[in-house]
């Protein structure tokens, strides 16, 4: 669905008051990634690390300064009436909606705009209204709606014409806890019954964590990570923690490969490294268990440590 090769992106920037010097700026940095389609991945980087910059050469608003783009079989920037038929993109707090409209009409707008048959758009637009519950505002002016439900009317907008490639730039930023599962709820359901690939770029780490398997990390222009979560938790976890339940309280268990962190009662928290299989092991041949679990570091403070180091 999306070929990278070698991408990259430079911008000139002019300094100075008086005598003007010309500065070259490298947003992207030579990155390569394959998107299958299908895929629901997430794009993850800090403010000015390249993401917005990556996406808009994607869709077609930038041109690469070298390198290779294809989506959806496409050269985004020489084809982009024709891509733009084939993908949905949301951008964060830009609008795409009619301000001073219904949400309604502003559907029946891009409903013309993309030439969706009135049968085939009054079955998606059932669907989403279901899905993301927006009979309550579908009649009230854009600008009257809370940041929570023209997120949602947002959304449904990018999917009216049916596309097979999603791009969405913060999607919950500001969003309440139930309308952030709102949207995650919907973004499951679409990749998973249509098969839409949802490429996710966001600073919500629990966004990541609940939808996605696959993460690319881009830093300083320059792609650091490509590859599943798990394994990154494998890489750059550092120490996890087994929670272990014994049939009655105990001294701090002796295991070799981990350390008694805390206490409470039969209830003991070992941290470790490595392969957990081999120490839960160890611990059930040293003592009668109850129960056990592990808990896997937060991926917040392993996306830190990436860009720390």
């Amino acid at each position: 669905m999306i070929e990278v090769e070698h991408l990259s992106k430079q911008f000139v920037v002019r300094r100075g008051r008086f005598r003007r010097e010309r500065h070259v700026v490298e947003a992207v940095r030579d990155i390569t990634f394959r998107v299958r389609g299908g895929e629901l991945l997430g794009y993850l980087g800090p403010n000015g690390a390249g993401k917005s910059t990556t996406i808009k050469m994607l869709t077609g608003i930038l041109v690469p300064s070298s390198g290779r783009v294809s989506v959806a079989g496409l050269d985004p920037s020489k084809r982009r009436i024709e891509l733009a038929k084939r993908i949905g993109a949301m951008f964060g707090q830009r609008v795409q909606l009619w301000w001073d409209l219904p949400l309604i009409d502003s559907f029946e707008l891009l409903r013309h705009i993309y030439k969706v048959p009135a049968d085939r758009y009054r079955t998606s637009l059932a669907r989403f209204r279901e899905v993301l519950d927006l009979d309550p505002f579908l009649h009230t002016p854009v600008r009257q709606l809370s940041l929570g439900q023209r997120i949602r009317g947002e959304l449904t907008a990018s999917m009216l014409h049916e596309p097979e490639l999603l791009f969405l730039d913060e999607p919950t930023i500001g969003l309440d806890v139930v309308a952030k599962q709102r949207v995650r709820d919907f973004l499951v359901e679409i990749n998973r019954e249509r098969g839409v690939t949802v490429l996710l770029t966001t600073h919500d780490l629990g966004d990541i964590e609940r939808l996605c398997k696959r993460l690319l990390v881009i830093d300083q222009g320059s792609l650091i990570w490509d590859g599943r979560i798990d394994e990154l938790r494998e890489r750059y976890g550092g120490e996890r923690t087994l929670i272990v339940d014994l049939e009655e309280p105990a001294p701090p268990l002796q295991i070799d490969g981990a350390r008694v962190e805390r206490v409470d009662g039969p209830r003991q928290w070992l941290r470790f490294r490595g392969p957990a299989a081999e120490l839960t092991a160890r611990v059930a041949s040293a003592a009668r268990l109850v129960d056990l679990q592990i808990t896997e570091p937060d991926i917040e403070e392993i996306v830190r440590r990436i860009y720390q180091a």
